[in-house]
């Protein structure tokens, strides 16, 4: 049965709806608590203008808290075969189990602002765990940072040697790499928290809703005013939040490009143990960075998500359009992908081995690192102007009896640099942008919506 078959007895195409519902059953299990979360607030709004009495709304609300509680939470709910979607295997469960009252949910609603509902409560739900654990990792970058803040190594641009380096520079600017990405999620949270109920199929009901009742119910920041944009936010949202978890994902990806080079031989600034590397069938003395060159091929999809879905959407018309169930399949796992590089990445630098007194092992090899450090020294102690003094210095190493003047950490003063790293900052910025998303406010509301006896 289909809940828009008019004469409840449609024998409906296998081969198409096979085709057409693709993954949906699988994927919307996800969905579930979200569903009803938004379900539950819907029949509050009905009460309040009418549309359910008061014995039926107990009905109604009691039953899907159980479900919410003893089968979503308790993971035991499943999606019954020939289901098409959640909103249906909900709205299904209600009439089975208590019989007319169970259609009533549905007065004022289509399935496709209920999507939007979902998806949105969904990915704020994402959102916050994975602001929480990009949280965790920046804190670990900076405590690795303030570790090795006198572990020097060379510093490249072009892949050539260019200036010196350590690795508590290395390790605190991705932490604070995380900071830019997160304010790029945190805009991203802002767009999601807005509240597509009651935009029906795009074009509103002739039923008095009361939007802004909704709205507070469920924690969002404002609404979807015009019920037709309400819609045409569908595959705009999925762009905007993950272009915004490309930008943590690009940070990943780059990181993990850095350790894939730092461990080589060429290399040789950090390791691993053996259980955590691989090594090759034919070449005994390999050890692989197979997990690093994971995370960067799963990040760089990642990154390549927003265009996928641009594509999907950018000639599309307003309204619906079924190609929007396509941008769902990959959009819903991409906040579990990402969780997971998190969790691996964090893993792996727990046993990162870093090498100490690189520069000083291979000064031959180094010792044009401190050419800007002579340059430097020229014009603060002899009157060079700057060009002068990068000309004699260039014209010494041509001639080849330039003569290195090793540094110390010391030499750099100024903020961010080897011997500031304003790490304390660094926090105090991070800080402020977790203190936006405000997550607390909407953890209270849902408790409220499933466990209060006040809302009755």
């Amino acid at each position: 049965m289909k809940i828009w078959d008019k004469k409840n007895n449609l024998s409906f195409n296998k081969k198409i709806e096979n085709f057409t519902s693709g993954k949906d059953s699988k994927i919307d299990l996800l969905l579930a608590p979200h569903d009803v979360i938004g379900t539950i607030a819907h029949i509050i709004m009905l009460k309040s203008i009418g549309l359910l009495n008061k014995k039926d709304f107990k009905i109604l609300i009691h039953e899907l808290r159980h479900i919410y509680v003893n089968e979503i939470l308790q993971n035991n709910f499943i999606m019954d075969e020939g289901i098409e979607d959640i909103h249906s295997q909900i709205e299904f469960l209600l009439i089975n189990r208590l019989g007319e009252v169970g259609k009533k949910i549905h007065s004022g609603r289509s399935r496709n602002d209920q999507i939007l509902v979902d998806l949105k409560l969904f990915v704020r739900t994402e959102i916050k765990e994975i602001v929480l654990i990009t949280y965790s990792f920046f804190d670990f970058l900076l405590k690795l940072s303030e570790q090795h803040k006198n572990t020097f190594m060379p510093g490249y641009t072009h892949y050539q040697i260019a200036m010196p380096s350590s690795f508590g520079l290395w390790f605190a600017a991705y932490a604070e790499s995380l900071i830019d990405d997160l304010l790029l999620i945190h805009t991203a949270y802002r767009i999601v928290n807005k509240n597509p109920l009651g935009s029906a199929a795009g074009y509103g009901s002739t039923l008095p809703l009361n939007r802004k009742m909704t709205t507070d119910l469920l924690g969002f920041e404002n609404l979807n005013y015009n019920v037709i944009y309400a819609q045409m936010g569908r595959g705009k949202m999925e762009i905007i939040v993950s272009e915004s978890i490309a930008s943590l994902a690009r940070t990943l990806s780059k990181m993990a490009q850095d350790i894939c080079l730092y461990l080589s031989q060429n290399f040789n600034f950090i390791s691993f143990p053996d259980h955590l590397t691989t090594g090759s069938s034919i070449m005994p003395h390999k050890k692989n960075p197979d997990v690093f060159e994971i995370i960067r091929a799963k990040c760089n999809r990642m990154i390549s998500l927003p265009n996928e879905i641009y594509l999907i959407s950018s000639n599309l018309c307003s309204g619906y359009h079924r190609d929007f169930q396509i941008i769902k399949e990959r959009f819903i796992p991409l906040f579990e992908e990402i969780k997971k590089c998190f969790s691996m990445f964090k893993y792996m630098l727990n046993h990162i081995i870093v090498k100490n007194n690189i520069l000083q092992e291979e000064k031959d090899k180094y010792k044009y690192l401190f050419s800007v450090e002579i340059v430097n020294k020229l014009v603060i102690e002899k009157g060079y102007s700057f060009r002068e003094a990068y000309q004699k210095v260039g014209l010494d190493i041509q001639k080849g009896c330039f003569q290195p003047l090793y540094f110390t950490k010391n030499s750099y003063s100024h903020e961010g640099s080897i011997g500031n790293l304003c790490n304390k900052k660094i926090r105090n910025l991070m800080k402020n942008v977790i203190k936006e998303f405000n997550f607390y406010k909407i953890e209270k509301i849902i408790k409220r919506l499933i466990y209060s006896k006040n809302i009755l």
